[in-house]
């Protein structure tokens, strides 16, 4: 039986959205690509319909979970709060792409690199022009600064036993960021999640 062209996008997409936790979760190397497919509630044979290699998955889903993870449309002070979040920390499989897979990215094909330099790029842009819009003064260097210092923060936050330093990690950053871009007014860490 054919599968019509709004199937096989649907299928598609629901592949790429799978991909994404599985991966931002567990990291690239421990899935499979029989993982994704049954996750996906979809038959492997089915993955070539759609991707050339386990390898072109993880740049297309890569793709796929950095352009839903943009800032947007939010402001840049709600985009912290949210990113800085005990809610965010805690669903990794939700959240951001860059912190969830940055590290795995460097044994990564260079189409994947590419991809998440691409993300970066845009990432970055996007923040520049949100602190233009709040009148931060050398928008360029605060929206690479404030963004690494997220990703990291964030990344930190995962990777420790200690709740009250995980918290403490979240929130000083927060701060920091604030007393760099003068956006962020202070509030508690109580956000939602930034997806």
């Amino acid at each position: 039986m054919k599968v019509s062209r709004e199937q096989m996008a649907e299928n598609r997409r629901r592949i790429l959205d799978v991909a994404s936790g599985l991966f931002k979760d567990r990291g690239f190397d421990a899935v499979s690509v029989a993982e994704v497919m049954k996750a996906a509630g979809l038959t492997h044979g089915g993955f070539y319909g759609h991707f050339s290699s386990k390898d072109d998955l993880v740049a297309q889903t890569l793709a796929h979970a950095l352009e839903a993870n943009s800032v947007g449309e939010d402001r840049f002070n709600d985009f912290v709060r949210a990113y800085l979040a005990p809610r965010h920390r805690d669903n990794p499989a939700r959240g951001c792409p860059t912190a969830g897979l940055a590290d795995a990215i460097r044994h990564q094909t260079p189409a994947a690199k590419a991809t998440m330099t691409d993300g970066l790029r845009t990432q970055i842009a996007l923040i520049e022009h949100a602190l233009v819009e709040d009148g931060t003064p050398d928008a360029r260097r605060a929206a690479i600064g404030s963004w690494a210092a997220c990703v990291g923060a964030l990344i930190l936050s995962r990777a420790i036993d200690d709740p009250g330093l995980s918290d403490e990690i979240l929130e000083q950053t927060r701060a920091w960021i604030e007393s760099r871009t003068g956006v962020i007014p202070p509030t508690d860490l109580s956000g939602e999640d930034h997806r």
